[in-house]
Order: C-alpha cells, then sequence, then structure tokens
C-alpha cells in the first residue's frame, strides 16, 4: 500500500478540497489528484464524492480517515519523541473552544512564553469541540462538556456562570438579579442542542419546575445577543462572555446553580506531543497552589 497515497487522501480529506489538500501538503493539484486516484484505482474503490471544487467523504472514506489521522498523529508524536523536543521554540496549535473568551486568556499566556507559535481557532459548542478532538482535527480543546471518555485527557480550566440578559427596554432592566422562577412564562432566547449553554439551563429549569412560554433556538452567541437585543425574549450567556453591552442588561440568576466549569481536552495518547504538553505544563503551573497558600 502506497504511504504516499495514504498522506494524499489524507490530506484532502482533511481540508475539505483537492486545491487546499494541495497547499497543505505543498505539492501541485494535479500531483495530489493524481496520487489519490491512484490510491482508488489500485483498490477499486471511491474514496470522495466530487462536488465542484469541494470533496465530500464517502462512508469508506470516512472509515478510512479515521484510520489515516490516528496514523499521521502517531507518525507526528514520533517525531517529536525522537527530536527530543524540550522547547517550545515553535509550531502550529489546533485549537477547538465553544467560547473565545474561555480560551482567549490561555492562549495569550501561552503565546508570551513561547513566541514562535502560531494559533487556530475553531469556535463552536461543546459536542462539536469534542468531537474535533476525538477526529484529530484540533490539538486542544476547551470545554464546558465534562467527559469520562477513555480516550480523552481532561483538567479543569476555570468556573464560570451563566446569567440572563434583557434588552434595556425591558422591565426588568433596572434590577441586578432575578428568581429562576420569575422566567415562567417568559421567552427565551438560547443556543442550538449540543451548547452546554442550553444543556445546563434546561436541566436547571427542570428541576425547578419552571416553564418557559417559548424558546427560540439561535446558532451563535451574536445571534443571541441580536435577538434579545431586537425584543424576541431573554438571552441566556455564560457572565465571562457578556462583556460591555450598551444595548443590554445582565442579569444573575438566584435560585438555581448556574456554575459551570470549563475543562482543557485532548487525546489521551497525544499528551507528550510538545504543543499539547505545553498547553497542560501551563495549567498545571497555573494550578499549583502557591506557597504557604
Amino acid at each position: 500500500m502506497s504511504l504516499t497515497g495514504l498522506r494524499a487522501f489524507h490530506l484532502v480529506a482533511q481540508a475539505g478540497s483537492f486545491t487546499k489538500g494541495a497547499r497543505a501538503g505543498n505539492v501541485s493539484q494535479p500531483t495530489i489528484s493524481a496520487q489519490v486516484r491512484a490510491l482508488e484505482e489500485a483498490h477499486g474503490a471511491r474514496l470522495f464524492d466530487r462536488r465542484g471544487r469541494s470533496v465530500a467523504l464517502t462512508p469508506l472514506g470516512q472509515s478510512l480517515f479515521g484510520v489515516t489521522a490516528r496514523l499521521f498523529a502517531a507518525e507526528e508524536e514520533a517525531m517529536a519523541l525522537l527530536a527530543g523536543a524540550r522547547t517550545l521554540t515553535r509550531g502550529h496549535l489546533r485549537v477547538s473552544a465553544d467560547s473565545a473568551s474561555h480560551v482567549m486568556p490561555l492562549l495569550a499566556e501561552l503565546k508570551r512564553r513561547h513566541g514562535g507559535l502560531t494559533f487556530s481557532l475553531r469556535i463552536g459548542n461543546s459536542s462539536d469541540v469534542v468531537a474535533q478532538i476525538l477526529d484529530y482535527a484540533a490539538d486542544v480543546g476547551v470545554t464546558a462538556q465534562q467527559t469520562s471518555d477513555p480516550r480523552l485527557h481532561s483538567v479543569r480550566l476555570r468556573t464560570d456562570r451563566l446569567v440572563v440578559f434583557v434588552p434595556l427596554a425591558h422591565s426588568w432592566a433596572r434590577r441586578r438579579s432575578i428568581r429562576i422562577s420569575e422566567l415562567a412564562g417568559q421567552d427565551l432566547v438560547i443556543r442550538e442542542r449540543g451548547s452546554i449553554t442550553r444543556e445546563v439551563f434546561e436541566m436547571r429549569l427542570a428541576e425547578a419546575g419552571v416553564r418557559p412560554h417559548a424558546l427560540i433556538e439561535v446558532q451563535s452567541r451574536e445571534a443571541v445577543r441580536e435577538a434579545v437585543a431586537a425584543g424576541f425574549g431573554i438571552g441566556i450567556i455564560f457572565d465571562s462572555e457578556f462583556g460591555q453591552d450598551p444595548a443590554c442588561r445582565k442579569l444573575v440568576v438566584t435560585g438555581a446553580d448556574l456554575g459551570v466549569a470549563e475543562y482543557v481536552i485532548c487525546r489521551e495518547e497525544r499528551r507528550r506531543l510538545p504543543l499539547v504538553r505545553g498547553v497542560l505544563d501551563l495549567l498545571a503551573a497555573r494550578l499549583a497552589p502557591t506557597a504557604g497558600g
């Protein structure tokens, strides 16, 4: 079996197109297309559905991508170990997070300590973050979704809490807090299923026996803000994400535990990679008790 063909397949599958895969592999687009075609023809298999300039993996291609992700991740780890890398002087860290506000302070500190690093950041809901780590699409993740999956290593990063917010024209805008029972019969603007914001808030509503009038589901935090400002309902957000918003007022919710922990996660077998280890070492230094503390 051709390792060159497998690598070409992996690059295209990871990038989502032959052009981007060729760029990532520093080869021409005709070259990488020929390498993938040779792999398919050698095994009588169709690995991609071609859709104009983009591609989609066939079921067989999806299964093979899971194998090549492990294969080339192991190769990367072996190279790092053999090189005996002890310091982070350069490299590119792929990060997936459910909130930019939760991960940015960590990345900023890592950048200050190791100025040669570069970063890419994907923002999605907590389920997306876990999936990207398991699929080798990201090196580390920051998520509020606690997991017991043995394939994952996790370290607690911080604790945040959920709050609600209303437009300035709302009757609650002069208040600083509400009881969770007051949300009965209200319209709530909330994130999509798969987000920890929604999962935790719906759980606390159920525990308190509170039934809202309607749930308006949106796909991003920015859309939550826009919908609340437009008067569609009461928004739910992490306290650290609210920031300064002149159009809305934040309120603390009492009568329910809305604290949520955030975790840094990675694949268990990738903990020793220099970039991943650098993040974990930084967390360990943060969490270490101070002398006399």
